[in-house]
């Protein structure tokens, strides 16, 4: 089969960062990438590891990526997966490989337990939103996020 998603390894913290710099371009946030290979492997394979990711292969080539990392339900007492990124390489879409890591990570959701699989898409992106209400998501019209970053995180924690 041409279509293999697997755990990604330290070896893969450089694929990884590129497929984060193309998500980066698809989404128009390059300048938003402000990270380096050397923190992600840290976040993915140190001593306290705060993300995982999936790696997609065709053909044995890395093609896409699933990053994500736990998260927690009070509502339903139960932890859960938040999916940070989603990207294949615009090339290979439209084989079922975005589909197949969703799969994977709700395989894991279910065998950790977990209460819920999340992520965030961009109001501009129909075909994504399209794409994950086919494969059964809601998209939440009344969620909205929040986020503090910078200057006004450090304001915030000395305030």
């Amino acid at each position: 089969m041409a279509l293999a998603i697997r755990w990604a390894t330290p070896a893969d913290v450089p694929v990884i960062f590129r497929l984060v710099q193309a998500l980066a371009a698809y989404e128009k946030l390059s300048h938003a990438v402000t990270g380096n290979e050397t923190l992600l492997h840290e976040h993915l394979f140190g001593d306290r590891p705060y993300i995982e990711a999936f790696l997609a292969t065709w053909e044995e080539q890395v093609v896409g990526f699933a990053l994500f990392f736990p998260n927690y339900s009070t509502f339903l007492t139960k932890p859960g997966l938040y999916l940070e990124d989603l990207f294949v390489q615009p090339e290979y879409r439209g084989r079922g490989i975005g589909k197949a890591l969703l799969q994977r990570l709700a395989q894991l959701a279910i065998e950790r337990d977990a209460g819920r699989l999340e992520w965030s898409v961009l109001d501009w992106n129909a075909t994504a939103i399209a794409f994950y209400e086919r494969i059964g998501a809601s998209v939440l019209p009344d969620w909205r996020i929040c986020r503090v970053t910078g200057a006004a995180l450090a304001t915030l924690a000395t305030a």
